[in-house]
């Protein structure tokens, strides 16, 4: 069939998703059982998808299934009716042996493992159901389901929200062209809601700036905004007298690693933007490769358009841009998505303005794939590590927003240890990352001392000892003598 998914593409996208997932993975032992048990789970969602998708096989079908495995792993070789039978007696969507582990290193870490893990598998879901190039809306409700008792896990074990949007399978439903996407009644805001927002005031230009020079660190980015916040005034005045304007790109690169502010200037971007006029809305649309790249043909170019057209007169962000361009592969649907987007800012040059944020060494490679992302991106805010300092500064910002308070021993502890943990940083440093999660963990700790004590005072409800400090860095576990 004409634009069909051949069963060889099906294992490489498959192949290529799980092992950029499994990179993810710090855990040694986790990666391991994850490298395992990985394929057996998903084989599982390909009979639970066409199940619900009325348990028809044809043998396009054997050609997915036997194309489900990865690098290392046992290759499947289904027969016709062994796939019929297994599609007839799917017994029900089963979490994974290795997401509780998966849950529990998140727990410890504070990381969003199994949050991206959850989008991993409704990619995959979509994929196998792509077999007869639609999509339908009880493969698309099954992929939900499964999102959704994942999400609940998750939940249930406190991990922190996704930063970003999860990947929302009935997006992806393959619809005639008369057939309207359904919207869902819970995203459409009450009569009320709309006109609270609406009667909000906006931010002035001014108020952003202060907003921006309050932010800890970051002195050249500041500068860097400042500047362009004057090549736009001074632009605007060139034309109102007449005087010739050269071309110019408001489309920028941030470079840096992760936790140094990347996302909240561009928060803040968005709104200077609008609060100058060159943008009607200023909505910032934080997206990454997940959120623009789908898992078989045709359906990254819908995908990548509507994430434009969500940040129609605002500032699109994308988040570790690199993993675009990351793949040698020519067929790599994240080139799709690269060529949508380009077209998407040449379409809309007026209501549309997008930055690309990640590490500098990728950041350049991914620049340098596409002529056309060369000539559009050419302004670059660089954003440095924060210094021991700096980082003690965040601390005690998230403190005083919190109601919370660090005695003498802990501000001292908390300065010894932010310095060296920057002094000996290497590429796992997640900046001001690692201070929230300190943070955190470090009020956990409080509530449990404080819990124990009689009626504690509201002095003693707000402080943090070195004690907790300590018991957060090292996991719960004290350290003689420290």
């Amino acid at each position: 069939m004409k634009g069909s998914i051949t069963a060889a593409a099906v294992h490489k996208q498959y192949e290529e998703g799980l092992s950029a997932f499994r990179r993810q993975i710090p855990d040694a032992a986790l990666r391991e059982r994850f490298s395992r048990e990985a394929d057996i789970f998903f084989r599982a969602c390909a009979l639970g998808a066409w199940q619900r998708d009325g348990g028809t096989v044809s043998p396009r079908h054997v050609e997915y299934y036997n194309a489900v495995y990865t690098r290392g792993n046992p290759v499947p070789s289904i027969l016709f009716w062994e796939l019929s039978s297994a599609v007839s007696g799917y017994p029900g969507f089963q979490p994974p042996d290795f997401f509780a582990r998966m849950r529990a290193c998140d727990r410890v870490a504070g990381s969003g493992l199994s949050r991206k893990f959850i989008d991993l598998t409704v990619l995959n879901i979509l994929l196998f159901a792509a077999v007869d190039d639609v999509v339908s809306e009880a493969e698309a409700g099954f992929a939900e389901s499964c999102a959704n008792a994942l999400t609940a896990l998750c939940d249930r074990d406190g991990l922190k929200e996704r930063t970003s949007a999860p990947v929302s399978p009935r997006e992806f439903i393959t619809r005639r062209p008369e057939e309207p996407a359904a919207r869902p009644e819970a995203a459409q805001p009450a009569a009320g809601e709309a006109a609270k927002e609406e009667s909000k005031p906006e931010p002035t230009l001014e108020e952003l700036m202060a907003q921006l020079d309050s932010l800890c660190g970051l002195r050249k980015v500041k500068e860097d905004v400042k500047s362009l916040v004057n090549l736009i005034k001074v632009r605007r005045l060139r034309e109102e007298q007449g005087l010739p304007t050269p071309p110019m790109s408001l489309h920028l690169v941030f470079l840096g690693n992760p936790g140094t502010g990347k996302t909240t200037v561009a928060r803040l971007l968005a709104g200077i933007y609008h609060a100058m006029g060159v943008l009607p809305k200023g909505q910032l649309v934080e997206v990454d490769r997940s959120g623009l790249v789908a898992g078989f043909v045709g359906q990254t170019a819908i995908k990548t358009g509507e994430a434009v057209q969500k940040a129609l007169g605002g500032v699109l962000f994308i988040d570790e841009a690199y993993a675009l361009a990351g793949s040698d592969n020519a067929n790599d649907f994240g080139r799709e998505a690269v060529e949508v987007l380009l077209k998407g800012m040449e379409d809309h040059r007026k209501d549309l303005i997008v930055i690309v944020a990640g590490y500098t060494g990728p950041m350049e490679k991914f620049l340098h794939s596409n002529p056309g992302l060369e000539s559009r991106f050419n302004k670059y805010f660089y954003f440095d590590d924060y210094d021991g300092g700096e980082l003690l500064a965040i601390l005690r910002s998230m403190c005083e927003k919190n109601g919370y308070t660090l005695t003498p021993e802990a501000d001292a502890w908390a300065e010894n240890h932010l310095k060296e943990l920057y002094e000996e940083r290497d590429e796992n440093f997640g900046n001001a990352r690692d201070v929230r999660n300190l943070f955190e963990r470090a009020i956990a700790r409080q509530a449990d001392r404080v819990a124990a004590l009689d009626a504690p005072s509201r002095e003693e409800l707000m402080a943090l000892t070195d004690a907790d400090l300590r018991l957060a860095d090292n996991g719960g576990q004290d350290q003689p003598g420290a």
